[in-house]
């Protein structure tokens, strides 16, 4: 029997659902998950500029396996810009740090519930408008 899947910490989701091509319908377009530790994985190595064994350590797992995630990331990303897929981030073996919460309305990301300010540009109505992130085991 195979060892459980230990989670993976995530410290900032992403703002966004996803991406899809420019000026395509996505409708028309196949699509690629990428999981939110694969997420992490590149924002940590390619947007912040981490080693991987350190990116390792902030996501709580082994060096080898942020390697395979990583990778994993890498080959999915590469997919959808080659073959023209959007790309849907979400689910996966993941902790987040904290309690994040995203409105529906301005899509801005709040840490926990007594951290919410309405936004200037925001048409959002309180806590009604915040759908909570979780982890998918």
């Amino acid at each position: 029997m195979p060892r459980p899947i230990r989670n993976r910490k995530i410290v900032n989701p992403p703002k966004m659902a996803g991406f899809k091509p420019f000026g395509m319908p996505l409708c028309d377009l196949e699509v690629v998950k990428l999981q939110f530790d694969e997420y992490e994985s590149i924002n940590l190595v390619n947007y912040q500029n981490l080693s991987q064994e350190v990116a390792a350590e902030k996501m709580d797992i082994s060096r080898p396996t942020f390697t395979r995630v990583y990778n994993r990331a890498l080959k999915k990303i590469a997919k959808a810009f080659v073959e023209c897929q959007a790309i849907k981030i979400e689910g996966g073996n993941v902790e987040f740090d904290k309690q994040w919460y995203k409105c529906k309305k301005c899509f801005k990301l709040i840490d926990g519930l007594e951290n919410h300010v309405k936004c200037e540009n925001c048409t959002s109505f309180g806590d009604k408008e915040l759908v909570r992130l979780v982890e998918i085991k």
